[in-house]
């Protein structure tokens, strides 16, 4: 029989176990209609928790054994007995599939139910996924097991679940008794940045169709009808959860909703007597009451509108509350979801009775079983018009500039000449670039299978016919890119790719092979975006780190020598941050200058701006209904179809011309190159060096490299979000000097309103010309902020850390030699990484800033 005390391990996990059990069970008589699925979760935990306790002999009731001390050597056989690679389990039972739904429909559950049986948290609008402790069952499994049920090429998955392991297991020992420990215990935690790949075009592009083939599911995104368009934003991810196809279904509020009414009775009611063909906003308003109400909002007030008998199938939207939507197959969950997300200009014929709630849809997230391509990376099809709801289009500024790829899909007939796609790019280019995340722009053509002509000629006749018009397609377009400067101000040709493919083709093959599709071209992108390397190296080197302070801590040894190590990394820092203040001053006195100029070009050209935006050129004769949009919406209209109307990006170009250059080339978004010429990327205390001058001091030395990498990689996310408001302070900045402009030109009505709102714009930008000098001295403020916030992080974080390093009673931390080996044996046995120099970037993208270190209630020169 074994020593009790390895049963320790066990007993905690069963304690777990338990609690996961009856938090479910009493979830289970709240929501009665899904009792059948929680019992069966619980029956499949009991079942893993029997197996666990099999596999190492104990008792069906193991004895309380709280408060006994594992040695290393006990830690070391139990680690060994679960981790050890290449070892097949005894218990030969087959672990039982997950519940689902027997009947063939789709489920649909409260916000509530689902958290029930998540195992991971779902993705965050901003992208960020953040792991609690992982699921008892997976750290009860084998690698061996582990490997059979992950995703295809999962080798190193298999060691980070190793290490994820190991180290929930050492977080599990922590106390929360001393300010070190509960530091460590938010250390052992991960954030799963998600890259988001944002596919946008013109309606009937074939966003939806491209998706579909891309992730090889034909059915998912409803496609193909010739009436219909995706009307909402939808994100495309990976199940990690559950093998069930899911749709998460956002809403805007029932006050914005109100509100839409109360503006769509007005729109309505004053506009009577005009025409309305043509009309952007008259069709837009009846498109949406159409939709939910059928002819009933035609009779009815906007108060009567918001009655709960219109919302009885959606209950969650009257809530405040996500719908979520389970199904066994693709085709079910798209039959389910199409009338939250699509629009039919036809949508009355044949569908008497039958309502459809895009129209107060804000987002829908899609989550696809077995897809290790979405793993990391989401994709996220933009609605392909304008929308007037403002949290719409916040949610579609704020992920469009947050997308590392985007994707703009246009059919393959006139790619090149394509109006359309090409002023969607040039409307977005300055969101994604300078003012945004975006490293790679692919110009999408779709339907690359179509030929003219093509019946009388053979197979072979139309595969090369085929060919040559694709490459005939790319080149058009790469010359088109060249020829928009407004684009080339954001991106380089490098960063411009050309796809032409065929979703039709890719799935039947017909005249074309799957590689001449180019749809595995995508897929090939998608996997190296997805490509989670780095994300293991990060976790694994990390949790060495952290292993390494804990043993550290322990070890003692070095107060003959921490005085002389401090101040030699004191030092190191001192110098360090000097060069980072340089480097910085110098930028923003290169930004002063260029937006000076900005400022004079802004001065001598905003009358003739004014005047070619408020009588549209030589012609005259502005639209009053186009104006008056306009300036109700702050400055900004997009109609249904035609470019983006920004009166405030005209007024402030000359400012943001001046500065794009220098911007690139300050804040690049490739991820290779850093901001301010490098100089954040190269800082480093020299601990390499230190640890072969101070050999008892290497454990401390170690931990300290982490969060040296660790919070260059926080300041390099907290750069990337903070570049994107210092780009558009300069708009911002004219957007709220001409608000109060706007409403007064928006106020007039009845004979002369056109002549009224041109003059009231015109005299309120005469009277605002100081608003260039406003806006330059904002943008240079936040310059100037950015760098205090830097240099104080980099400080204060760093001084901190010595503090923490070496200066730290560590007879309360547990002994975690064992665990500090196995991690250390497991990075070396990463692919593509050296055995003999651990690049100690520990959770380089996944901890917090120094707010954590403050949290601690640490003092400069305290000890812990």
């Amino acid at each position: 029989m074994s020593n009790p005390q390895n049963y320790q391990p066990a007993q905690a996990l069963a304690q777990m176990m338990v609690s996961i059990a009856a938090l479910q069970q009493e979830q289970a008589a709240e929501h009665q209609r899904h009792l059948q699925d929680l019992q069966a979760l619980t029956e499949r935990q009991t079942q893993v928790l029997q197996n666990f306790l099999a596999q190492f002999g104990a008792a069906a009731n193991p004895p309380p054994l709280d408060g006994l001390e594992l040695s290393p050597e006990d830690h070391h056989h139990r680690m060994e007995e679960i981790l050890m690679p290449g070892e097949e389990e005894p218990n030969t039972t087959q672990p039982q599939k997950e519940s689902v739904n027997t009947s063939g429909q789709c489920e649909q559950e409260h916000e509530e139910a689902a958290d029930v049986v998540q195992v991971l948290p779902s993705t965050s609008d901003t992208g960020k996924r953040k792991s609690d402790l992982q699921s008892d069952t997976i750290r009860l499994q084998s690698p061996a097991k582990r490997q059979r049920l992950s995703m295809p090429g999962s080798e190193e998955s298999i060691i980070l679940s190793d290490v994820k392991s190991i180290m929930t297991f050492v977080h599990e020992r922590l106390n929360d008794q001393d300010k070190l420990s509960d530091f460590l215990k938010k250390k052992i935690s991960d954030l799963d940045k998600r890259e988001l790949v944002g596919v946008t075009g013109k309606t009937g592009a074939g966003k939806s169709s491209l998706i579909n083939a891309i992730i090889e599911e034909k059915n998912l995104l409803p496609s193909g009808r010739i009436n219909a368009c995706t009307s909402v934003m939808i994100k495309v991810e990976a199940n990690t959860r559950s093998t069930n196809y899911e749709a998460e279904i956002e809403f805007i509020t029932k006050e914005e909703w109100k509100d839409e009414l109360w503006s769509f009775r007005q729109f309505l009611d004053n506009n009577e007597d005009q025409d309305k063909e043509g009309d952007d906003d008259y069709r837009d308003a009846v498109e949406k009451l159409s939709a939910l109400y059928g002819e009933e909002w035609k009779e009815k007030s906007s108060e009567n509108l918001m009655e709960n008998k219109y919302f009885k199938e959606i209950p969650e939207f009257l809530q405040s509350r996500r719908k979520i939507l389970r199904c066994e197959s693709a085709n079910e969950l798209s039959a389910q979801f199409v009338k939250y997300t699509r629009s039919d200009s036809k949508q009355g014929e044949g569908n008497e009775g039958k309502k459809w709630f895009w129209p107060l849809v804000k987002c829908v997230t899609v989550r696809v079983p077995n897809k290790s391509l979405l793993q990391h990376v989401t994709l996220v099809d933009f609605p392909g018009n304008g929308d007037c709801n403002k949290s719409r289009d916040q949610m579609w500024k704020g992920i469009v500039g947050d997308c590392s790829t985007v994707w703009i899909v246009t059919e393959i007939n006139r790619a090149a000449s394509e109006k359309e796609a090409w002023e969607i790019l040039e409307s977005v280019s300055s969101l994604i670039g300078n003012g945004g995340e975006c490293q790679q722009i692919h110009f999408i053509c779709t339907k690359s299978d179509l030929l003219d002509d093509s019946d009388d000629f053979s197979r072979a006749h139309i595969h090369d016919g085929i060919v040559m018009r694709n490459q005939q397609a790319k080149d058009g377009v790469r010359e088109e890119f060249n020829k928009r400067s407004k684009i080339n101000k954001h991106f380089t040709d490098g960063s411009f790719k050309v796809f032409t493919v065929s979703s039709k083709e890719f799935l039947k093959g017909k005249h074309l092979s799957p590689e001449e599709t180019e749809i595995p071209k995508l897929q090939g992108f998608l996997q190296e975006l997805n490509d989670c390397h780095s994300e293991i190296v990060n976790y694994v080197s990390g949790a060495y780190g952290i292993l390494a302070l804990i043993q550290g801590a322990n070890s003692g040894g070095v107060d003959d020598k921490k005085g002389e190590v401090c101040s030699e990394l004191e030092r190191n820092m001192i110098l360090q941050l000097a060069n980072i203040n340089k480097e910085m001053e110098e930028t923003i006195t290169a930004f002063e200058k260029c937006l000076n100029d900005g400022v004079e070009k802004s001065k001598r050209s905003y009358g003739e701006k004014l005047k070619n935006f408020l009588y549209h050129g030589k012609k005259g004769g502005a639209f009053p209904g186009l104006l008056k949009r306009v300036v109700k919406n702050g400055g900004v209209y997009k109609p249904r179809k035609g470019t983006l109307i920004n009166l405030n990006m005209k007024l402030a170009s000359c400012l943001t011309d001046s500065i794009d250059e220098k911007f690139r080339e300050t804040f690049p978004n490739d991820s290779e190159c850093g901001a301010f010429n490098g100089v954040i990327k190269s800082f480093s205390l020299n601990t390499d060096s230190l640890i072969e001058k101070y050999k008892n001091t290497e454990l401390q030395l170690r931990f300290l490299k982490t969060e040296e990498e660790k919070i260059k990689a926080k300041l390099n996310r907290m750069i990337r979000e903070q570049k994107k408001k210092l780009y558009s302070s300069l708009t911002e900045t004219i957007v709220n000097i001409m608000e109060e402009g706007y409403k007064k030109a928006a106020e007039f009505i009845g004979k002369d309103t056109l002549y009224n709102m041109r003059e009231t714009i015109k005299n309120h930008v005469h009277s605002k010309k100081d608003m260039f000098e406003q806006a330059k001295n904002t943008m240079l403020e936040k310059l100037r902020s950015l760098r205090r916030d830097i240099l104080e992080i980099l400080e204060t974080t760093m001084k901190e850390s010595f503090e923490l390093s070496f200066r730290t009673d560590g007879s309360s931390l547990p002994d975690v030699s064992t665990e500090l080996d196995m991690v250390k044996k497991r990075y070396d046995e990463l692919p593509g990484t050296p055995d003999d120099e651990v690049s100690l970037t520990g959770f380089a993208d996944q901890v917090e800033t120094a707010e954590a270190w403050t949290q601690t209630g640490l003092t400069r020169g305290s000890a812990v």
